[in-house]
């Protein structure tokens, strides 16, 4: 009797139980369905996404507990239904259901026994939920990376890669040694949650700033505060984005090195994750000033000295780090662009509404791109990306007879091919003389330009893409005195004159290789074949040149274990043909160089090496070693120091880079000393760098220091001597000691809202001996000074805005040739006066398809009023239009208007 008595007790206590546990869950405990940590996350997001307070969501008793205030539990489980999970109130949709991950597929049919039943059975298929060896684990960046792979390194796994898009770290271990859960777990204590173990709060929280990840997006879903390309989707960047900055930014597609380049879309923004000191410009910064050409794509930028080469051209010349243009490697799409014959006047030939984007590295660039940079390298990439069809019309005009147009046409024919059409067409028609001395300030003439690309990208599926490019250029500019006919000799006629045709046509094509199943493993292949034909004449001297240029660069890229340990190697090959005719010589030469090259890339928690090295087979120069070391450490990720040391060689072309001192009567001399190119040896020389990056908070909003320092050491150079005699222009190989010191720094920073200001100051220390001793070299300034400020207002609902920019550079003063031997009233003082130049423009965008600007350059209308020597006499000893160390123009006014169809 007590037995039964016990059990009707007993089981009314059980009912009872039962019976107050359905109470409490009726609460704020629900059934849901779900099998893993993936469904957990799923759930648990939609839930608070819904309202609710808190929501915690048990696998194993397949409950979701929720704390709720003003919204309902009717609310909340109807909108984790949506997501595809089952529950006591609603049912997902069947495609819903579908569309989860296979691992997250629950049995919609099982009982609560049999549902944990079935995830006891399921624990172990979400180690593997794609591949047997591929595991989900967040992160948000580069940094996330390296460490994600380290930490799994560390645990006994034999590689790691770890892909931010798809947030899953693949493995490769021996199950001897190591298993994918205690790989796992030393992830999670690295900082890193993943489908099998949470990190810490502390952990997480002591993590950098850019690798605080999103801890309640679902696995499988898309990150959204991953920011792979940090320079670019950082979300610092939120603080110091301007109307202007807050277009579109193109999305960066997967890219084989050297053969599908996509840069960042910031106006202008320092790499972080590059080892080398490398800015990324946008089309939006040429925007500020007028950049008809690359010549002119610099104005807002303090890295790069632009100035004027000689008083008769009127041509450009870049200079950085204190020494010329052709000591800098210009590239257009990763392919040598100008060097050889198109030194002179070759940034004329890219027009600046044809730039999508330029890379500009300071000091030794990779060796996979060549022999030739000692200071650096500024590649230029054209017009490509588009998702839809976009046609734009640019059109251009100053106040003195200049005046171009610009058709660009960027078009996707399909999901795999697009199109680009690019057309530009300028003239300067004006007699422009602001110096009274007869002479045209700038030369007139015309210039037709048209190129087209091609482009496959199929990377994702079959791992090809392709990109294929033409280009024909027809230049022809007239310069000298304002009565000079160049339709008459110049024997017939009393003014002096100067004649420039160049015609110029190449074909480029760059394939490579993404390896299925090998993302880190691809392989590229470069071709060029360039024409190039300059037939001129310079008063009573000529000069014509011929040069067939083929270049092929084949790179293999993979890894070594790991992403960590990173690796190119290739073969390139090089073929210049010369001709030249000065005068009455003849000069032709064939440059035949092939070589190979290997470059390893080191990446750590903090800290990225890169180190390279070529060997390149010169027919005239001999066998040249190039090596070059790349070095990255982040301090923490706003401190970030850089080290770069690294060789380059070159061969000079001493006709073709000297004419800015063929409008004058200097007679040639050149001082041979055993080599095989005009009797001259090449040019070789070290660099090094130092540069410290920092950021930090200003006005609440992001600003950042960078300071750099770069010596140049030339082991051979050929000097141009114009000390020796005022009436000629010597050329010999250096004998001593030849070097430049270079420092910057910069400062970026935005005061208020929508108010970029970047300043900047510079000093160089540029010295040569020379055969009368050492000296500065001329025509560069000790001491520079950059100013620039950018605003734009808010836009408007049509997408309009107003734009401000301007843009003040301080020249100091410089070491001018010496003319102590001419006459006195040709006599030039031995140093220059220090000058400023003001650029400013005002734009207008009404709306999304059309902008409207207006600017002006130079408008302290400081010039060089004694530019050319003897001007009244161009045909006597003493004429010299070479002598140029400031503008030669006064203020000039441009307008201009964009449309895009």
């Amino acid at each position: 009797m007590k037995l039964y008595i016990s059990r009707f007790i007993l089981g009314a206590l059980f009912l009872f139980t039962q019976y107050i546990s359905a109470q409490t869950l009726s609460k704020n405990q629900f059934k849901v369905k779900g099998n893993c940590e993936m469904c957990k996350t799923r759930i648990e997001s939609a839930a608070k996404k819904a309202g609710a307070k808190t929501a915690v969501y048990s696998v194993d008793f397949q409950t979701l507990t929720l704390e709720t205030d003003k919204v309902s539990s009717d609310d909340i489980l109807k909108k984790v239904a949506e997501v595809g999970h089952d529950n006591e109130k609603f049912k997902a949709s069947d495609t819903t259901y579908e569309g989860l991950p296979g691992c997250c597929h629950y049995d919609r049919d099982l009982q609560p026994s049999q549902t944990e039943t079935h995830h006891k059975h399921h624990a172990d298929a979400t180690i593997s939920p794609k591949k047997e060896n591929e595991f989900y684990v967040r992160g948000n960046c580069a940094s996330c990376k390296a460490r994600i792979e380290k930490a799994s390194k560390d645990a006994g796994a034999d590689t790691a890669e770890w892909n931010a898009e798809k947030q899953t770290v693949t493995l490769h271990f021996d199950p001897s040694k190591t298993s994918s859960d205690k790989i796992l777990k030393a992830t999670a204590d690295a900082g890193h949650d993943n489908e099998k173990y949470k990190a810490s709060d502390a952990v997480y929280n002591s993590l950098p700033g850019c690798c605080l990840y999103d801890r309640n997006f679902t696995f499988g879903e898309p990150n959204p505060k991953m920011h792979y390309e940090e320079e670019t989707k950082h979300e610092d960047r939120k603080d110091n984005e301007t109307s202007s900055d807050k277009e579109d930014h193109s999305q960066h597609e997967k890219s084989i090195d050297g053969v599908v380049v996509t840069g960042s879309k910031a106006a202008t923004a320092l790499s972080k994750k590059e080892a080398g000191l490398v800015f990324n410009i946008d089309k939006k910064e040429l925007l500020k000033a007028a950049c008809c050409n690359l010549s002119e794509s610099f104005e807002t930028n303090a890295t790069v000295d632009v100035s004027f080469s000689n008083a008769v051209t009127g041509t450009k010349q870049l200079k950085m780090l204190g020494l010329d243009q052709k000591y800098t490697s210009l590239t257009k799409e990763q392919l040598p662009e100008i060097r050889g014959l198109a030194s002179a006047y070759g940034l004329n030939f890219i027009p600046g509404r044809w730039i999508e984007s330029i890379q500009l590295t300071k000091g030794g660039s990779t060796v996979t791109n060549g022999y030739e940079s000692i200071t650096g390298q500024i590649n230029t990439e054209l017009l490509k990306n588009a998702k839809t069809p976009e046609t734009s019309l640019n059109l251009f005009s100053d106040f003195n007879g200049r005046a171009e147009i610009n058709i660009t046409n960027v078009s996707p024919i399909n999901d795999k091919w697009s199109q680009t059409f690019l057309l530009h067409g300028n003239g300067t028609f004006g007699n422009t003389d602001m110096n009274d001395d007869g002479f045209l300030d700038r030369p007139k003439g015309t210039q037709i330009n048209a190129a087209y690309l091609l482009n496959y990208n199929d990377l994702e599926k079959s791992g090809f893409g392709s990109h294929f490019g033409i280009n024909f250029i027809r230049d022809e500019r007239t310069a000298g005195q304002i009565g000079f006919d160049k339709k008459l000799g110049q024997d017939k006629q009393p003014f002096y004159g100067v004649g420039i045709d160049i015609s110029r046509f190449q074909v480029w094509n760059k394939t490579g290789y993404v390896f299925k199943g090998k993302p880190y493993q691809s392989i590229g292949w470069m071709n060029q074949y360039i024409y190039h034909q300059q037939d001129s004449f310079f008063g009573l001297r000529n000069y014509a040149g011929q040069q067939h240029t083929y270049y092929s660069n084949l790179i293999f890229e993979s890894i070594i274990g790991n992403t960590n340990h990173k690796y190119k190697a290739g073969a390139s090959f090089l073929y210049d043909g010369y001709k030249e005719t000065y005068l009455l010589d003849d000069m032709r030469r064939n440059e035949i160089v092939p070589g190979i090259f290997a470059e390893y890339t080191l990446t750590g928690l903090k800290y990225t090496l890169v180190a390279g090295s070529r060997v390149d087979f010169h027919n005239l120069a001999g066998t040249q070693f190039t090596p070059r070391l790349n070095f990255k450490y982040d301090f923490t990720p706003q401190t970030i120091l850089r080290l770069s040391a690294g060789r380059g060689f070159r061969t000079a072309n001493v006709f073709a880079e000297s004419q800015q001192y063929f409008a004058s009567n200097r007679a040639i001399n050149i001082l041979p000393n055993g080599g095989n190119i005009y009797g001259l040896r090449p040019e070789i020389a070290w660099n090094y760098g130092a540069s410290l990056q920092q950021e930090f908070k200003l006005f609440g909003r992001k600003s950042s220091i960078v300071a750099d320092f770069f010596r140049t050491d030339f082991q051979d150079q050929v000097l141009v001597d114009l000390d020796r005699s005022p009436q000629q222009l010597t050329f010999y190989n250096l004998d001593g000691k030849s070097f430049a010191n270079s420092f910057q720094t910069q400062w970026d920073f935005m005061p208020v809202k929508n108010l970029e200001v970047r300043l900047a100051y510079k000093y160089y220390d540029v010295q040569a001996d020379y055969i009368g001793g050492r000296r500065e070299v001329p025509f560069m300034a000790k001491h520079r000074g950059f100013v620039n400020l950018a605003y734009s207002t808010n836009k408007n609902d049509n997408g309009g805005f107003w734009s401000f920019d301007t843009t003040l550079n301080w020249v100091g003063k410089q070491r001018l040739p010496d003319t102590s031997t001419n006459p006195a009233e040709f006599q030039l003082p031995t140093y220059s006066e220090s000058y400023a130049v003001l650029n400013a423009q005002i734009s207008r965008n009404f709306n999304k398809k059309i902008r409207a600007y207006v600017g002006g350059e130079n408008l302290t209308s400081y010039y060089q009023k004694n530019a050319i020597v003897d001007f009244k006499n161009p045909f006597g000893s003493y004429f010299d239009g070479g002598m140029v160390y400031a503008p030669i123009m006064k203020a000039n006014f441009y307008l201009g208007l964009d449309v895009t169809f």
